[in-house]
């Protein structure tokens, strides 16, 4: 999946923040969002609205995976 953005957190940017941790990419829709860490967890958020359920690392050098619906890290 390609990603939507590669500036960060698009919810985040989208409210004026810049203020995540990590980014995990929706491999569904390509959505990049801030992880757990992060104030606002919009990849939790996101899964919780859209049902996508599993996300992989957006940062450098990491390429895990996390789905949400059997909460293991691949």
């Amino acid at each position: 999946m390609e990603p939507l953005s590669t500036e960060g957190c698009m919810p985040c940017l989208a409210a004026g923040e810049r203020d995540w941790v990590h980014l995990r990419l929706c491999l569904e829709c390509g959505l990049v969002a801030c992880c757990d860490s992060s104030p606002r967890r919009h990849a939790t958020a996101h899964f919780g609205e859209e049902r996508h359920p599993v996300m992989r690392s957006f940062e450098p050098g990491e390429t895990w995976r996390w789905c949400f619906l059997d909460e293991q890290l691949a």
